[in-house]
């Protein structure tokens, strides 16, 4: 049993290959995470020009980034949560900028799909709670994520 990702590459650039990798290494984390199996996440591959609109949009950023995440799991004011429901865990929407991710591969002087690979588990630890707004926490999230990485073969 695994997660159902959906995948919608609006940039038309990424090859199957490249999509099938980042599936197996979401569902690795999500193994490791110990998400339930059926659990539900989108990840959409867009344009600089798209995240930037997202960015602005929903973050008061007017830049591109390179991963955006919106976890359906954050209760927002009036929401209220399903108890009992025998329904999949949506997680959320995981956005990245395949040209950020080009760039940064690059200039970190790694691989493509090392760079793809890490933002799709930045934004997928993000959709499980893991943030970084102080030292702590992104010691935790970032120490994750390179165990992650490692351990699933896309080392830098």
């Amino acid at each position: 049993m695994s997660l159902n990702v959906d995948f919608f590459d609006e940039t038309n650039e990424l090859k199957e290959n490249a999509i099938a990798q980042i599936e197996e290494l979401i569902n690795f984390a999500a193994a490791k995470e110990g998400v339930e199996p059926e659990s539900e996440v989108s990840i959409t591959f867009v344009t600089n020009d798209r995240i930037r609109e997202i960015n602005r949009e929903y973050r008061d950023k007017d830049q591109p980034t390179d991963v955006i995440s919106f976890a359906m799991e954050e209760m927002g004011e009036g929401e209220v949560e399903l108890v009992g429901a025998d329904m999949p865990r949506v997680l959320g929407d995981i956005i990245i900028s395949v040209a950020k991710a080009v760039e940064q591969a690059e200039e970190y002087r790694h691989s493509f799909m090392r760079e793809l690979g890490f933002l799709a588990v930045h934004g997928f630890l993000h959709l499980l709670g893991y943030d970084h707004e102080n030292a702590e926490d992104e010691k935790k999230m970032f120490s994750r994520q390179k165990d992650i990485l490692d351990e699933f073969g896309l080392k830098r």
